[in-house]
């Protein structure tokens, strides 16, 4: 089958999570022998922003890098009736724009036979509710929600025919142990300061405990404002700006542990889900210790899989026993890949997507479904 997601970009991951959970479920469709196709705007926020900062190098990286994906770049001439002539599955990202979005609907509704899609994976639905209740989403065959309050949210307000949990996930085919790598490091933090959605929470769990136990710590990520990088440099912790997402696991292998600081509005109003970060740390195998953070579905055993800390003194407290204690951090790293293993990979997105598609795909979207696990 033929896959075309909609997306901000495939080809930069500059403050753009949802880059790296797309390009894992292509790579893994691609494995099991379909077609995958992202399109993206030409004057995509992210993709921009990362040629200011790194150069067209950076742009370049990732063909490198990822030579199997295929990204076409769309302006306001582009065809896009012609672009999905052959596609039988289009998948949409909420930062499509609205216009689009509701172009996109109505060749659905105009006889198109493809199965049409939605994909939430940000907080607007709650924080900006108006973004989402404008978009025109009947003509949609689903929508796909990035944890199951997101989804909640959008069957109370009546926003798409049928609404599915579909949980981000690591590609382990990039993501995974590296274990003849010297660690260098004591903690390292990916991630992006961004809009003040956590300042205080990285403040509390992340500068003032490593200032206090006087750790060797490297940030990466980006959208630091000078008061951040103050605060960082304050405290000692290097900081490196942005990271390419095919570098991440190279990085966490040369510290010793890392946290999870999750943004305010999903700690608040979507309680269970995490940042894609940690699904890619676990399946690196380095501890984890997560600021406050309900995981309401239960996609991971506290205790076992990471530490939860509920202040910042606990936070350096468990920070100190991880560093000093070998054996519990060994323990922790393994039930964590463990998890990711038996649940949270993109294989298992992909498999959950087809059972998607049995439900409310088009009549040649499902034959085409059946056919193939009849061969296997």
């Amino acid at each position: 089958m033929k896959f075309v997601f909609y997306t901000h970009s495939l080809i930069s991951d500059w403050n753009h999570g949802n880059a790296h959970f797309l390009r894992g479920v292509m790579r893994d469709l691609q494995r099991r022998g379909h077609e995958a196709l992202a399109l993206e705007p030409q004057d995509a926020w992210s993709r921009a922003n990362l040629v200011r900062e790194e150069g067209s190098a950076a742009i370049e990286r990732f063909h490198q890098t990822f030579p199997q994906h295929r990204s076409q770049i769309y302006g306001k001439d582009f065809d896009h009736n012609a672009a999905l002539a052959d596609a039988d599955v289009v998948i949409v990202h909420e930062w499509t724009q609205p216009d689009l979005v509701a172009r996109l609907g109505r060749i659905r509704r105009d006889g198109a036979t493809f199965t049409l899609l939605f994909h939430d994976t940000h907080h607007r639905a709650v924080s900006a509710e108006g973004d989402i209740a404008g978009l025109a989403l009947d003509d949609y065959d689903g929508v796909l929600a990035f944890g199951e309050t997101l989804r909640e949210r959008y069957l109370r307000a009546g926003w798409g025919k049928s609404v599915f949990t579909w949980h981000e996930a690591a590609d382990d085919a990039l993501f995974r142990p590296i274990p003849d790598a010297e660690r260098t490091g004591d903690l390292i933090w990916i991630g992006n300061w961004g809009d003040d959605e956590r300042s205080a929470e990285l403040l509390e769990f992340l500068v003032r405990p490593v200032k206090s136990l006087g750790l060797n710590t490297t940030v990466r990520g980006v959208r630091y404002p000078g008061h951040a990088l103050d605060a960082l440099s304050e405290a000692g912790i290097v900081y490196g700006g942005w990271i390419a997402n095919a570098d991440v696991p190279v990085a966490f292998a040369l510290h010793n542990v890392t946290v999870h600081i999750p943004r305010r509005p999903y700690v608040e109003r979507l309680p269970g889900i995490p940042t894609i970060r940690v699904f890619e740390a676990l399946a690196c195998g380095i501890p984890l210790i997560s600021a406050p953070w309900d995981d309401a579905e239960n996609l991971f055993t506290p205790a076992q899989d990471y530490l939860l800390a509920g202040d910042g003194e606990e936070m350096k407290r468990n920070l100190r026993d991880v560093l000093l204690d070998p054996g519990r951090a060994a323990s922790l790293a393994a039930s964590g890949l463990k998890t990711i293993k038996a649940r949270h990979t993109c294989r298992h997105r992909v498999d959950e997507l087809f059972t998607v598609l049995t439900r409310c795909g088009t009549s040649r979207v499902t034959m085409c479904i059946h056919s193939q696990e009849a061969a296997e």
